[in-house]
């Protein structure tokens, strides 16, 4: 798993100011955005559509760059809609996403992030209409992902902080994914995404 991991976004992170990290990050997603993340959105596209629902639905800073930034770990990873294991090898992108993401970006950011998946398994426990309105690629991965929540399961995620700005951006991830829809671009969200740059 170590292995397909790609560290060169961390590392120049770790190396940069504020204002670089930014035109390090948006380059980074650009580049490696270009694939697609199902048939008919790319990871970038899925991307900047689940931003601007946020920004549509008025959302707060660092909810608007969880919604940004809530697939990072796909675009570490490489996985796209090309590659015959990405639907049927769970390689945990969300908390890959989010543990890279952690020195850089507060919690309010990372947290999401981390349980945008568990918020799908938990969303298709407490309202089994839900689970009608996915995807057909998010469906498969439920199984993946370990299906509905147990009773234990659902109560130990309730506990968590940012648990329901999970929730919210596991709804705006489901809607983002509508092809040939125009956008912002990655320039729209600088300004809060500098914001919410963590450090020097």
């Amino acid at each position: 798993m170590q292995n397909l991991i790609d560290r060169t976004l961390a590392h120049n992170l770790s190396q940069a100011t504020k204002a670089q990290k930014v035109d390090i990050l948006f380059n980074y997603m650009e580049r490696r955005g270009q694939t697609f993340y199902d048939e008919v959105v790319t990871q970038l596209e899925h991307a900047l559509q689940c931003a601007a629902i946020a920004v549509k639905n008025k959302a707060n800073t660092t909810q608007i760059v969880s919604a940004l930034l809530h697939d990072i770990g796909h675009f570490i990873l490489d996985e796209h809609n090309e590659d015959v294991s990405f639907l049927d090898i769970d390689l945990n992108h969300e908390e890959i996403g989010a543990k890279y993401l952690e020195p850089f970006f507060p919690e309010a950011v990372t947290t999401p992030i981390r349980l945008h998946v568990p918020a799908k398994r938990y969303l298709c426990t407490v309202d089994p209409s839900y689970y009608n309105g996915l995807s057909e690629a998010s469906k498969r991965s439920l199984k993946l992902q370990g299906g509905v929540m147990s009773d234990e399961e659902r109560v130990k995620f309730e506990q968590i902080t940012h648990y329901k700005d999970a929730l919210t951006l596991r709804r705006w991830d489901d809607q983002a994914k509508v092809k040939g829809i125009e956008t912002d671009g990655l320039e729209r969200y600088r300004d809060l995404v500098l914001k919410c740059f963590v450090g020097v």
